[in-house]
């Protein structure tokens, strides 16, 4: 059974940190190979953002582990695929996890993944089919409130509501994992144990690396640590 990373980009390639990305999947998966696919730039309209549901059909892996091209990893990631395996994808919360905000889909307490970090294998495609039938039909216009300065803004767009609609109707759940394995600094301002994927155009602070090598240890005791 192959094993392997997909990654798909647009745009500038000399303006995206693509060979950060690589360099850290050859540092602690050198084994597994990385496709890394340019797509046609999108445009502004709604649809911009519904590239990445092809990303099913656009792997060549029986077993895929999908990244933004933002993201680095920084530890061994063989027990997502692990838990895709068994459960047909692994995925984390989204930093926001209410999917209400996308008020022309939801109207209750259902879930919102993001889909930066996406590990699955050939049992998930039921959901994949459903997000790319959905990803050009459902309004995905999100609004919310600026909690400095109280005003309304509004994304006119997003991926992430197609693909938490999907997972609803295709009655698949995923096996959810934690913060550490798609780890958002803007958003997540403390943490336990080990980071396993950054997730963000800055480069991780240098102590990161130190603490996945200390927790690589048996030995190594749970620190907390808070941004």
């Amino acid at each position: 059974m192959t094993r392997g990373i997909l990654s798909i980009y647009w745009g500038d390639e000399s303006k995206l940190p693509i060979d950060r990305l690589k360099q850290s999947i050859k540092k602690y998966h050198p084994e597994l190979p990385h496709e890394i696919i340019k797509i046609k730039a999108p445009t502004e309209d709604a649809s911009s953002l519904n590239k990445k549901a092809a990303m099913f059909e656009l792997s060549p892996f029986e077993e895929t582990l999908f990244l933004d091209i933002d993201t680095v990893v920084m530890g061994n990631l063989n027990f997502g695929f692990e838990k895709a395996r068994q459960f047909g994808f692994a995925i984390a919360i989204c930093e926001s996890p209410w999917a209400r905000r996308y008020v022309n889909i939801f109207n209750g307490d259902q879930v919102e993944y993001n889909t930066g970090v996406i590990f699955f294998d050939k049992k998930s495609q039921p959901v994949f089919d459903k997000w790319v039938d959905l990803s050009d039909k459902v309004n995905s216009e999100s609004v919310g409130v600026s909690f400095e300065t109280g005003q309304i803004f509004r994304q006119t767009a997003n991926d992430q509501a197609s693909f938490a609609l999907a997972v609803e109707e295709a009655g698949i759940n995923p096996f959810v994992l934690p913060m550490n394995w798609n780890f958002r600094p803007m958003w997540h301002r403390s943490f336990c144990g080990p980071i396993k994927i950054w997730h963000d155009y800055g480069d991780p602070p240098p102590f990161f690396q130190e603490l996945t090598a200390y927790y690589s240890s048996t030995d190594s005791i749970i620190q907390y640590h808070q941004g």
